[in-house]
């Protein structure tokens, strides 16, 4: 998978609602514009893949208590150069939570958002404000495995039921618009036999 593989993908994803639409426009000009997307290096934009990983039930959602954002939140991280961002998530999912046996319940993008990112420390290092062009996968994992705390990066690792994790979360522009969303899609396509 490459650029432009992905940006097929992301020009092909139907939009769930008006931000996906909206969001979808800006990836889009941002993958035919930015030819360093995919690089922390960028920093005004760049590429990043998140998971909405639930358990074999589908009633639960795997989420980290994230240290930058002082809240419990997803799982995923930055592209750094590599442009299947399956692979990105899959990796991000087994550093985060220590899980390591992790599958896409499906390969295509489960939804998009560009998000915002406050400046903020990393390691001693001021991270300007800029934005992570993010595409989601939804995954799966068995929740009796073993969880681990990525000290560097989360205090936190636990399972929640679906709307738990929703009310988990202590950013509201997330509850609503990403988790929340997220949960919908999910029972939607689960009725619809997905």
């Amino acid at each position: 998978m490459g650029k432009r593989e992905i940006a097929r993908q992301v020009r092909a994803y139907h939009p769930w609602n008006e931000q996906e639409e909206k969001d979808q426009q800006v990836i889009l000009g941002c993958l035919e514009g930015m030819p360093d997307v995919f690089f922390r290096s960028n920093l005004t934009a760049h590429m990043s893949a998140s998971a909405w990983v639930v358990n074999k039930g589908r009633d639960k959602a795997l989420m980290a208590y994230h240290k930058i954002y002082d809240s419990w939140a997803w799982l995923g991280g930055h592209a750094d150069g590599e442009e299947d961002l399956l692979a990105v998530a899959l990796r991000e999912v087994r550093e985060e939570s220590g899980i390591e046996a992790v599958e896409p319940v499906m390969t295509d993008l489960f939804s998009l958002e560009v998000l915002t990112v406050d400046g903020h420390e990393k390691r001693g290092v001021y991270v300007p404000s800029h934005l992570h062009l993010n595409v989601t996968y939804l995954l799966e994992a068995d929740e009796f495995q073993r969880v681990r705390v990525k000290e560097d990066e989360n205090s936190g690792v636990a399972w929640f039921g679906l709307r738990e994790a929703v009310e988990a979360s202590s950013e509201p522009w997330f509850r609503e618009r990403v988790y929340g969303k997220l949960n919908e899609k999910l029972r939607v396509w689960q009725v619809s036999g997905f």
